[in-house]
Parts: C-alpha cells; sequence; structure tokens
C-alpha cells in the first residue's frame, strides 16, 4: 500500500506535458490505445495531473426546428431530397410537426448538406 501511495505522490509532481509523455510511453509499452490509459490516469490521479482527451463527434442529428408558413413546400422538397425513399405525405408530415429530427447519426458531411439545403429552403435546423 505504501508503494501505491508513493506512486500517486510522484504522479501527482508531473506536469501535464509529462504526463502526456508517460501516457504515450505506457500506450507503447502495453499495445493499448490512449482512450484507456488517459480514463485511467484521469480517474486514478489527483484533479489537474491528467485530462482526458475529447472525442470527436463523428455522429450528428440533423434537426428540423421549425418552417415558416409561407416556405413549407420548399421545405418539404428539401426533405425529400436529404432523406432518400420519404415519400410525399411523410415529408409532409414529418415538415409539419417540426421540431423533428430528419437524420439521426449521420456523419459531419452529409448532417452539414442536410443542414444547408433545408436553411436554403426556407427552413431553420439544428445539428446536434
Amino acid at each position: 500500500m505504501a508503494d501505491i501511495m508513493n506512486m500517486v505522490d510522484e504522479l501527482s509532481k508531473l506536469t501535464v506535458i509529462e504526463t502526456a509523455e508517460l501516457v504515450k510511453q505506457l500506450e507503447t509499452k502495453w499495445g493499448v490505445s490512449a482512450a484507456a490509459p488517459v480514463a485511467v490516469a484521469a480517474a486514478g490521479a489527483p484533479a489537474g495531473a491528467a485530462a482526458p482527451v475529447a472525442e470527436a463527434k463523428t455522429a450528428f442529428d440533423v434537426i428540423l426546428a421549425s418552417v415558416p408558413a409561407d416556405k413549407k413546400i420548399a421545405v418539404i422538397k428539401a426533405v425529400r431530397e436529404v432523406k432518400a425513399g420519404l415519400g410525399l405525405a411523410e415529408a409532409k408530415a414529418l415538415v409539419e410537426g417540426a421540431p423533428k429530427p430528419v437524420l439521426e447519426g449521420a456523419n459531419k458531411a452529409d448532417s452539414d448538406a442536410a443542414k444547408k439545403k433545408l436553411e436554403e429552403a426556407g427552413a431553420k435546423v439544428e445539428v446536434k
């Protein structure tokens, strides 16, 4: 138990740069990814010793927030272009039921393209 306390004390003295270097060396030595060692270091070390690396978001939801009444037809057409295989009745119901998700779990490029197309048609769109 005393050895563990000594290790905690020593790790607490490391700077952020030294901690990052330690993580890299442990990854190489143990053959693991950055996610596991960083999470363990952050949970086991005192505050300020190491911060977990934020993962880049890869899945986005495109939500139709609102549609002006005078732009409804254009937005219905845009929804049908964005969401393949959607019939006219389904697209109309989606537009009239706003706020509703148009795309869920889309990649960055698809979500940006959908947002642009829907906004050009006159809709207010949120990407989460």
